[in-house]
């Protein structure tokens, strides 16, 4: 399972060059290309999206990209104004809401 850290991963799976975790096995940036290219998942830019539409507000501390059940998932986790930790999946290929987790509380 490829997990992306960091707000500088954030920003490099947003313009679609991904740096290769080099501890764990996973996909690599030319997967990824591989995938968008053939239309196998969105763009993490049009994830985002959709999801600010939906949520406004609130940070994005993570964003990973998974394969999980047979299916990759986009894997949001969004600081709420609130100072609630929200983790939220989505499908890749669909952009479609699948779960919402509540992570932790953040104390301010």
């Amino acid at each position: 399972m490829r997990r992306l850290a960091g707000p500088a991963a954030v920003l490099l799976l947003a313009v679609g060059l991904l740096v290769p975790d080099p501890v764990s096995a996973g996909r690599d940036q030319e997967e990824i290309r591989r995938l968008r290219g053939a239309g196998q998942i969105l763009s993490l830019e049009t994830i985002i999206a959709n999801h600010r539409r939906q949520h406004p507000g609130g940070q994005l501390l993570e964003a990973e990209l998974e394969f999980e059940r047979d299916r990759y998932v986009y894997e949001l986790k969004m600081l709420g104004d609130d100072g609630v930790v929200l983790e939220f999946e989505y499908d890749a290929r669909t952009g479609e809401l699948w779960r919402v987790e509540h992570e932790r509380a953040w104390k301010r």
